[in-house]
């Protein structure tokens, strides 16, 4: 069986938040708005089966994460990234951001440093400095193609005793880069001389665009295992964040134990009933369509690398290896930031995330959620070459 991408349901008329905020952030309601990391792509078919199934029954009310969803997820981690999770190691969580600002809180204390390495996910930066830490800026080390790799020596030269904790992103949000095992295990091998935890965001982890292999953090050895927290879910992968619902990855018993402390103080609960159908049946029925969907984003960046190409003395294309968000360089545009996102949304008719907002490294650059149908994604890419054409010409 295969998927059709081609269409998608308009969001216009709904409460989809990419679309409520536009005129908020934008300025206008006119424009394609492709900045937060859902996708304009419709949730499985085979999904929203499951929890009509649910609705069946005609009483929602307090559920446990039943087993099965757990095991599916566990299944779903070994078959496609060989990464052995025991059932007993996962922690439901409402979305990565609340699994973050929860292990930041049980594994440092008031004026500890955490390692961030930007550019990143805006909440990477908010969380520490909400909860009183310090920020420990490791910038990634751009390369002459333009892509992105760790900066050890950096790292190295800015940890002290009390540096506790590492924000990871794998795949990386906004560079797109999906780390080889060497750089992970270099990354391990400081981390684990100095007693840093690893909290690995990997939701992104099975948007990874061939040749390239997500390798889990947990995955590179016993060690790994004993030092990490990996983020994990469907949110991403199946645009499902509207579910509310992830996992944390804990298998040493020993961080367990601290993590618990906070979780339960918190009362994360155990989510939505129909949360819980939608999960494990996204796990258990949801390889062939992510398959046809990671072919249909391949086609939507190569759309893409054309057009930057075709003006590359203004925009190039940050070399994309997973994730649905492109990196965009528009240094060669000279424009200062503000003029930048102006002109995305007064000339391209395109709302996107400033790069600032993600460090600022950022400066210059601009973050394009590509997550879009066919016929969505041949719009953007005729408003943007329109756009680039009248106001820099083709090379």
């Amino acid at each position: 069986m295969s998927f059709s991408f081609e269409t998608s349901a308009p969001r216009e008329e709904t409460n989809a938040e990419k679309y409520m905020l536009r005129e908020k952030l934008f300025g206008t309601k006119e424009l394609h708005p492709l900045w937060v990391a859902d996708m304009d792509i419709d949730t499985p078919a085979f999904v929203l089966e499951a929890v009509k199934k649910r609705l069946d029954h005609p009483i929602i009310g307090y559920e446990d994460v039943p087993l099965s969803a757990f095991e599916a997820q566990c299944a779903w981690m070994q078959n496609k990234h060989a990464t052995a999770f025991d059932v007993e190691d996962m922690f439901h969580s409402h979305s990565v951001v609340a699994s973050m600002n929860a292990a930041i809180e049980a594994f440092t204390n008031k004026g500890d440093k955490v390692i961030v390495q930007t550019p990143v996910y805006p909440p990477f930066f908010k969380s520490v400095k909400e909860h009183e830490r310090e920020l420990l800026l490791n910038p990634l080390k751009r390369l002459e193609d333009g892509s992105y790799t760790f900066d050890f020596e950096d790292l190295k030269s800015k940890i002290d005793a009390d540096t506790k904790l590492l924000l990871l992103c794998s795949p990386h949000n906004p560079v797109g880069r999906v780390w080889r095992r060497e750089e992970l295990e270099s990354l391990l091998e400081i981390c684990l001389e100095h007693n840093i935890v690893v909290f690995s965001d990997e939701i992104h982890s099975d948007l990874v665009y061939a040749p390239n292999k997500h390798i889990p953090f947990a995955s590179l050895s016993a060690a790994a295992r004993d030092i990490s927290l990996t983020a994990i879910g469907v949110g991403k992968t199946f645009n499902m964040a509207g579910f509310a619902m992830s996992t944390l990855a804990i298998p040493n018993k020993i961080l367990q134990e601290k993590f618990l402390k906070i979780y339960n103080q918190i009362h994360f609960a155990q989510g939505n009933v129909l949360s819980h159908v939608a999960f494990e049946s996204a796990y258990r029925e949801g390889k062939a369509w992510l398959e046809d969907l990671t072919l249909h984003l391949k086609r939507n960046v190569i759309l893409l690398e054309k057009l930057c190409s075709k003006y590359s003395h203004a925009i190039k294309m940050t070399p994309i290896e997973g994730t649905y968000l492109a990196w965009l360089d528009c240094k060669g545009m000279e424009l200062g930031d503000r003029e930048l996102k102006e002109f995305f949304i007064n000339e391209a008719k395109l709302g996107l995330s400033p790069g600032l907002s993600f460090g600022r490294v950022g400066s210059g650059y601009m973050r394009l959620n590509f997550a879009l149908s066919h016929a969505k994604m041949l719009e953007v890419i005729a408003l943007l070459g329109n756009a680039l054409e009248r106001r820099f010409g083709s090379k």
